[in-house]
């Protein structure tokens, strides 16, 4: 983990419709990332859906050094399963 006295980013990435499997393999490529951490939060939906992902959001946690190849992990899946979203976690 990283100190808390270095200056981290977190942010909530969504990939809508992405299966749990690309998720995981987003997650693990990221980790490859020197301190990088990464985290799924499963899908709290009440009703069962075969067409909506079973995450809801994948979290990242960095140092902002490493922005620029995150940057590029992230715009690699976007370029072959679609546009993500992207929300601060810092709060």
């Amino acid at each position: 983990m990283l100190s808390p006295a270095v200056s981290q980013a977190k942010e909530q990435i969504i990939y809508p419709d992405l299966p749990l499997a690309i998720y995981r393999e987003i997650a693990t490529h990221l980790m490859q990332v020197n301190g990088v951490q990464t985290l799924l939060i499963p899908q709290d939906s009440k009703s069962f859906d075969y067409q909506q992902s079973q995450i809801k959001a994948l979290v990242i946690q960095y140092h902002g050094k490493f922005k620029p190849q995150i940057e590029a992990i992230l715009n690699f899946y976007a370029s072959r399963y679609g546009a993500y979203q992207r929300h601060d976690s810092n709060s």
